[in-house]
């Protein structure tokens, strides 16, 4: 295969992997460019925005991980990047203006280390040969060494490294080569301390991603993790992957639940986005996020009507004197609209929502919950 046929394929197969600066709402979603490049959309610290080109280096894997498509067992097609190739590639995309930053991951090729010199490789000739000063996203390979780690922390706008699931105990059913603890949580919690305030890679923001439905876990297992992640560990983003029904091997706890409801994985990844919204935008701490006694969110309703409905006491908000926190409550206001709302008030008193934007069944969502005094 040539460069551009190699492209199609890896950057086909890096649509698993979704922990990079990328969102969920219409402006966000990726989108396939004319020579099967997938680019992301990323929103701007500016405003507006532009896109990464996101593709994996190799998928010739030589891990075992069940839920994964290009795990070692399966016949797909195999092929390969070399670092120059890519370097290269890249930047003739940015010389077009097509993209404005890389998102680049790999399967195990040989081991860890390998793999990681190889993805360093490409991020130092962008940085030294081709004197690239935009955005480089790295994936961090599980099992890499604190020094390869150190190594992409220099060079990277971003890293990441997947956690795919809440524990080594739903860990272990998915993979029987990667240790929990050594290869996932030891180098996360690295990244973590390498990217403290005060210390050196402090500009470098670290994320992770979940695989929702493919084992065993719970949402409230993985939502402890996420409260950990971000308070304990100043992670900036925390993704969901649902697992996809007949990816991965057929005696997986995900393909046996999927026999009643293949949805149900990308209900949970819906809500569990929603649920981390309120933790990151909202200011919900973890006991304002309901759930069943299976240990699940409700799919029939958002988390935060669930907090509604169970607070009636909580309501009605007064729109003219309440403070962000409680307004942030409201079912129907979010962030934007709650700015709104405060600034307003500095100007004059509200008398009707329709001044604030807020239209349609929000609008009468919002009605049910707020008086105006």
């Amino acid at each position: 295969m040539d460069t551009i046929e190699k492209l199609k394929v890896l950057s086909e197969d890096s649509q698993y992997d979704l922990a990079c600066a990328c969102g969920t709402g219409n402006d966000d979603h990726r989108k396939r460019g004319h020579d099967g490049k997938w680019l992301y959309p990323v929103a701007l610290p500016q405003g507006g925005y532009s896109v990464l080109l996101k593709t994996l280096l190799s998928n010739a894997c030589s891990n075992d991980c069940k839920y994964c498509p290009l795990r070692f067992q399966t016949n797909v097609r195999r092929c390969t990047l070399q670092p120059e190739e890519t370097a290269n590639i890249f930047m003739e995309y940015v010389r077009k203006k097509e993209v404005f930053g890389l998102f680049l991951s790999s399967a195990v090729v040989r081991d860890p280390d390998y793999t990681m010199d190889r993805i360093n490789t490409v991020a130092r000739l962008l940085r030294s040969k081709h004197h690239f000063k935009g955005y480089i996203h790295l994936k961090i390979i599980p099992g890499a060494s604190d020094a390869a780690i150190e190594d992409s922390l220099s060079l990277a706008s971003g890293v990441s490294l997947n956690i795919e699931t809440p524990g080594k105990k739903h860990f272990e059913i998915l993979s029987g080569k990667k240790d929990y603890m050594r290869d996932i949580i030891r180098p996360i919690k690295l990244m973590s301390t390498l990217t403290e305030k005060g210390r050196r890679f402090e500009r470098v923001k670290c994320t992770t991603q979940f695989i929702v439905g493919a084992s065993d876990e719970s949402d409230s297992e993985i939502i402890d993790y996420m409260f950990g992640l971000y308070k304990r560990l100043n992670f900036k983003r925390v993704y969901f992957s649902a697992y996809q029904k007949g990816l991965g091997d057929p005696v997986i706890p995900g393909e046996m639940r999927q026999m009643h409801d293949p949805e149900i994985p990308f209900k949970r990844e819906h809500r569990l986005y929603q649920a981390d919204f309120l933790i990151r935008r909202y200011g919900f701490d973890r006991q304002d996020i309901f759930i069943d006694r299976n240990g699940n969110l409700s799919l029939d309703k958002d988390p935060k009507q669930v907090w509604a409905d169970s607070h009636p006491e909580f309501y009605p908000v007064r729109l003219n004197t309440s403070d962000k926190e409680t307004l942030l409550k409201v079912p129907g206001l979010g962030p934007d609209s709650v700015s709104r709302i405060l600034k307003t008030r500095r100007e004059r008193r509200i008398t009707q929502l329709e001044d604030l934007g807020i239209r349609g069944k929000r609008l009468q969502k919002v009605r049910e919950y707020v008086v105006m005094e």
